[in-house]
């Protein structure tokens, strides 16, 4: 199967949400989507990069886009998650892996050089067509969120 591309259609999804309820993609067309993955709620990589984005929400919303964190950690570890670092993006929990998976992201990682399959951190911007309009591939974390809206900006 190959990799999504910018152009590509983003692959839809309807996943429960935290607070309750649930977020679909197709809700949002006609916005600009920031659709960021990461691996696990509450590790230092991934409250820093949530952290960033609840910070410039207030800018992505002013440049008209919505923006969604996903990994697959459970509603309920991300209610935790979001209380605990007082976060403000809406994050969608993935448990079964079947967005992840359809967007490519479910790959093999090396930690100490123990091999493990895991979440590739990674960010797609998807135009109001609902197209990927640009990609982020084994994003690194400081300065992440600013690039994103600048190229949210950019659109």
């Amino acid at each position: 199967m190959a990799d999504l591309d910018v152009g590509d259609a983003a692959p839809q999804f309807d996943l429960p949400r935290d607070g309750g309820g649930s977020l679909s993609l197709a809700a949002f067309r006609g916005k600009p989507v920031v659709l960021y993955f990461y691996p696990q709620d509450d590790t230092t990589g991934c409250t820093t990069e949530a952290i960033g984005f609840s910070q410039l929400k207030p800018e992505f919303e002013k440049a008209g886009a919505v923006v969604i964190g996903l990994s697959p950690d459970s509603v309920k570890k991300h209610d935790k998650f979001k209380a605990k670092h007082d976060l403000t993006v809406d994050l969608v929990a993935d448990e079964e892996r079947k967005v992840i998976e359809a967007y490519h992201l479910w790959v093999e990682k090396t930690m100490y050089g123990r091999k493990y399959m895991g979440v590739e951190r990674a960010t797609f911007l998807i135009g109001k067509d609902g197209r990927i309009a640009r990609i982020w591939r084994q994003v690194r974390v400081k300065g992440h969120a600013e690039a994103v809206l600048e190229a949210v900006r950019a659109l």
